[in-house]
């Protein structure tokens, strides 16, 4: 019985090595403003998703270039003998979730006031290697 977990784990951990992953915490956008940046990569392949990130207008493009480029550089670490170019490396998973808000009154006409949320984001990149993607 030993040595069959010990296999499910070797299995486990070699497809976990064709995957690497990269995190921003507490961004401060708001997740809707990221989400339209991140529907543009989600499933493309790396070059493509960092030429669209680099030429985007928006100020979202930047943060989520800078987290590419850093989980790229996961899967490189993960596996220094591979090559990029010939890996295929495809965003496999780009996920934005709400983060912490910032709340604020504001002044409103005739003595009340508004609430003013400041919002904030985690986004999640997941990227992998075309070829051993299980789809």
């Amino acid at each position: 019985m030993g040595s069959r977990k010990k296999q499910m784990a070797d299995a486990i951990k070699e497809a976990k090595k064709h995957v690497a992953f990269a995190k921003l915490n507490n961004c401060p956008t708001s997740p809707r403003k990221m989400r339209l940046v991140a529907d543009l990569v989600r499933g493309e392949k790396v070059e493509h998703a960092l030429n669209i990130l680099k030429f985007n207008q928006k100020e979202a493009s930047g943060r989520l270039e800078k987290l590419l480029l850093s989980a790229i550089a996961n899967w490189q670490a993960k596996n220094e003998d591979a090559n990029i170019e010939e890996a295929g490396l495809i965003v496999q998973e780009i996920r934005v979730d709400g983060g912490s808000m910032l709340k604020r009154l504001r002044p409103a006409p005739q003595g009340r006031a508004h609430r003013i949320r400041k919002r904030s984001n985690h986004v999640t990149i997941v990227v992998g290697a075309k070829n051993n993607t299980q789809s």
